[in-house]
């Protein structure tokens, strides 16, 4: 199948690279690259943790205004 495609930069490095490295075609390198994409496991992604640190000060933030006259003083504005 012949088409035209625009590659992203870090796609088209990624594909001067293979062809250097391996001395494929354009074609070549494409297809490689896209059947190693293709035969990744879709579930191996890693899950994100959010990480939190206790800080030492609880404010309570359901009124900014009130956080802001508390943190910058009365004349915050």
């Amino acid at each position: 199948m012949r088409t035209t495609i625009n590659l992203e930069p870090d796609v088209a490095a990624a594909v001067d690279r293979l062809r250097k490295t391996e001395g494929l075609g354009l074609s070549e390198a494409l297809n490689q690259l896209a059947r190693a994409g293709l035969a990744r496991p879709p579930g191996r992604r890693v899950r994100f943790k959010q990480r939190s640190a206790d800080m030492g000060a609880m404010i309570d933030v359901s009124n900014v205004a009130e956080v802001l006259e508390l943190i910058e003083g009365p004349e915050h504005r």
